[in-house]
């Protein structure tokens, strides 16, 4: 979505996570368990990867192996960097990313031209651009999963 104010344009991007190999992502139930509880947190769950270890040998089954093992692999690091406890945590997500778009726009040719200036924010990273005509563009990222396998996603708001 977006929308303008006098001298600055909003931006709200959606940005969707995806599970690493080896693991799932699973969201409590209502009372009824049918839809996803109004405020449930997203749980990141291990799933067994044996047959795919043992055909490719491409990644270690997280349900198996014993720690030492995991601590070499990365998806495991990525998770330990994105959950408290095994749910994934959305402050954590927001300091994750805010440097790797900082760093990504240094790349482009536009940041000569315009500063990239993050705001605050615990949920969610915003940032503002400003060209020197003090026109102001402002991007708001929030964090989704999809939820199952249709097209229903859940926002880590």
């Amino acid at each position: 979505a977006w929308s303008v104010h006098e001298n600055t344009t909003v931006y709200h991007l959606l940005m969707f996570l995806w599970p690493p190999p080896g693991h799932s992502f699973s969201s409590e139930l209502d009372t009824m368990e049918q839809l996803p509880a109004r405020h449930s947190s997203i749980r990141v769950v291990l799933e067994c990867m044996c047959l795919r270890e043992q055909l490719l040998g491409d990644i270690l089954c997280f349900l198996y192996h014993p720690d030492d093992k995991l601590l070499r692999d990365r998806s495991s690091s990525l998770l330990h960097t994105l959950c408290t406890r095994s749910y994934l945590d959305v402050e954590k997500i927001a300091c994750w990313v805010r440097p790797l778009v900082r760093s990504a726009w240094l790349l482009l040719p536009q940041s000569h031209h315009c500063q990239l200036m993050v705001l605050p924010s615990s949920q969610s990273c915003k940032f503002q651009l400003t060209n020197t005509c003090k026109m102001n563009v402002s991007t708001e990222i929030n964090f989704a999963v999809q939820q199952g396998s249709s097209g229903a996603y859940l926002s880590t708001e």
